[in-house]
C-alpha cells in the first residue's frame, strides 16, 4: 500500500466510525438530530456535527440548518460549536457559517496512528516527574487549572466534563496527569469509543516551562500502550500546531483538518 492509499484508509475509517458512532452522552446531555445535523446539548457550549457531505443539503436548505442550530442555542442563550472538516463538503460551508455569525477559531491537524506500527519508547522523564493516573474530584479540579493556565481562558467546565465521562463509562475513560513536587505539569486523556476502531487522545496541554522536555511524548506513550493493551487499531488526534510535528515524528498520518466555527450571544 502506498502512502496515498494508506491515508486515504485512515480517512475514510475515520469518517465511517468517528462522525457516526458517538460515545454514551454523560449525564445531563442529550443527543438530538435535525436532518443530517446531530447536536449535543448540555455541554459547556452547544456543539453540531455530520457526515462528510452533510446529507446533501446545499444553498438556502444548508443556510437554514446553520440558522436553527444558531437559533435553537440563541434561544437557550449559549455559544454552540459547528465542527468542519477541511475535505467536507460543500467547499462553501465554512462561507455559510461566517455569514450567518459564526466565527473560526484555530484549526488543527487530524492525524492517525495505527497502533501496531507505532513505535513509541517512554522518554526518559526529567528528575522528580512522575505520571499518574487519576479519577478523583480533587486531581479532575487541578487538570482544569492547568488548562486554564496554559490557554489563559477559563477552562474549569473541564473538570465537570471529564467527571461526567467517567462517571458513564469510567472502563472507556483514562485520564493522567504529570507531576513534579506536587503540581500538576501536564496533563492527558485517552477516551475508548466502543463501537469503532479508534481511541482519541486528548488534552496533552503542558506548563511553558515544562515544554521540549519528554513529558508530552511520555503521556503519548502511555495511552499508545493503554491502546495496545486493549487491541484497538487505531489511535486519533486533533492535533494543535504545536503537538502535530511531534506527533507525526512518532508515527501518526495526518488525514485532513478541523476548524470549529463557533457562534456567541451578544453579551
Amino acid at each position: 500500500m502506498t502512502d496515498t492509499e494508506r491515508t486515504a484508509a485512515l480517512l475514510a475509517a475515520y469518517d465511517a466510525q468517528m462522525r457516526a458512532v458517538q460515545p454514551v452522552p454523560a449525564p445531563g446531555i442529550t443527543y438530538e438530530h435535525d436532518g443530517p445535523v446531530l447536536r449535543v446539548v448540555g455541554q459547556h457550549r452547544g456543539f453540531v456535527t455530520g457526515p462528510r457531505d452533510w446529507g446533501g443539503v446545499r444553498g438556502p436548505e444548508l443556510d437554514a440548518l446553520i440558522a436553527r442550530q444558531r437559533d435553537f442555542f440563541a434561544a437557550r442563550g449559549e455559544a454552540v460549536e459547528w465542527k468542519t472538516r477541511g475535505h467536507d463538503a460543500p467547499a462553501d460551508l465554512p462561507d455559510r457559517l461566517r455569514a450567518a455569525g459564526f466565527v473560526p477559531e484555530d484549526r488543527e491537524t487530524v492525524v492517525i496512528a495505527e497502533v501496531g506500527d507505532l513505535a513509541v519508547a517512554p522518554p526518559a522523564l526529567p528528575p522528580g516527574v512522575t505520571l499518574r493516573r487519576v479519577t478523583a474530584d480533587a486531581d479532575l479540579d487541578r487538570v482544569a487549572a492547568l488548562e486554564t493556565a496554559v490557554w489563559g481562558a477559563d477552562m474549569a467546565w473541564i473538570a465537570g466534563h471529564l467527571r461526567g465521562l467517567l462517571a458513564v463509562a469510567p472502563e472507556d475513560n483514562e485520564v493522567y496527569v504529570a507531576e513534579a513536587a506536587g503540581q500538576v505539569v501536564s496533563a492527558a486523556w485517552v477516551a475508548f469509543r466502543p463501537g469503532t476502531d479508534f481511541a482519541m487522545l486528548l488534552g496533552g496541554s503542558t506548563l511553558a516551562g515544562w515544554r521540549g522536555k519528554g513529558v508530552y511524548r511520555a503521556l503519548v506513550a502511555l495511552r499508545a500502550s493503554r491502546a495496545a493493551a486493549r487491541n484497538t487499531p487505531y489511535l486519533l488526534v486533533e492535533a494543535s500546531d504545536d503537538s502535530a510535528p511531534i506527533l507525526r515524528r512518532l508515527g501518526f498520518t495526518a488525514v485532513t483538518t478541523t476548524t470549529p466555527y463557533v457562534w456567541t450571544p451578544a453579551r
